[in-house]
């Protein structure tokens, strides 16, 4: 019997967009949106800025939650 496993990630950035929220065909929603994330690598001669995209995807209430609350450019 195969054991579950549970990954959590903690992603603090930026949204690229806003979230878009569809439904499927049995009315469950999903959100999908992208989050950059920036990184700064200091070696001895010279400093290096990166930045990744994370997409992220949200089932059912969460995506619902998302598509209310997430907005590009707003702080709080």
């Amino acid at each position: 019997m195969a054991s579950r496993n549970l990954n959590k990630v903690m992603l603090i950035g930026n949204l690229t967009r806003d979230p878009e929220v569809r439904y499927t065909p049995q009315w469950s929603a999903v959100a999908s949106f992208v989050v950059s994330t920036n990184s700064e690598l200091v070696t001895e001669c010279e400093e290096k800025q990166a930045v990744d995209f994370h997409n992220v995807v949200g089932c059912i209430k969460l995506a619902e939650i998302c598509g209310q609350l997430l907005r590009n450019g707003v702080k709080d």
